[in-house]
């Protein structure tokens, strides 16, 4: 059945690319904090396991309200490790760093969501299609927010 929800076809296909980015970054986030979780040692054991419990709890729910509207404009989520590796810009971790590299990398992890966050945005935008912006802003909060949770960890 023809979807007709007042955004074109072309539009709806670029805000679906750019929302299956999101959703790359989003879940390799996601996969990073919870091998973090799993794996964090040191002085901060305690503050950082619970820490990073709370971050992939959240980006896990976010994967799926990205996906879901993906599939509400009309195209399919990638689903596989292969297709999400290709479109995220969030690297893997080798082996298990230190508590305080974990922390860097998921900085730069956030902050990156939050760029391909804004840069998705600009195609919502011009597509006038309020209901991803509005979920593009609240990642944008969660991300930059998270960030600067995260460097405040790194003060000395």
């Amino acid at each position: 059945m023809k979807i007709e929800i007042g955004i074109s076809e072309k539009d709806r296909k670029i805000v679906a690319d750019g929302l299956s980015r999101m959703l790359a970054d989003t879940y390799t986030l996601y996969h990073k904090t919870h091998h973090f979780h799993w794996n964090v040692t040191g002085p901060m054991f305690q503050t950082l396991h619970l820490m990073f419990e709370v971050q992939y709890n959240e980006l896990w729910l976010a994967v799926d309200l990205i996906a879901e509207r993906i599939r509400a404009l009309g195209y399919f989520a990638p689903g596989t490790y292969t297709e999400l590796a290709k479109l995220t810009v969030i690297s893997e971790e080798k082996g298990v760093p230190k508590a305080e590299d974990m922390i860097r990398s998921l900085v730069k992890g956030h902050e990156s969501a939050a760029r391909t966050a804004r840069e998705v945005f600009a195609f919502a935008e011009k597509a006038s299609d309020q209901s991803t912006l509005d979920m593009l802003t609240q990642r944008m909060q969660v991300h930059e927010k998270t960030a600067w949770m995260l460097r405040s960890l790194l003060e000395k």
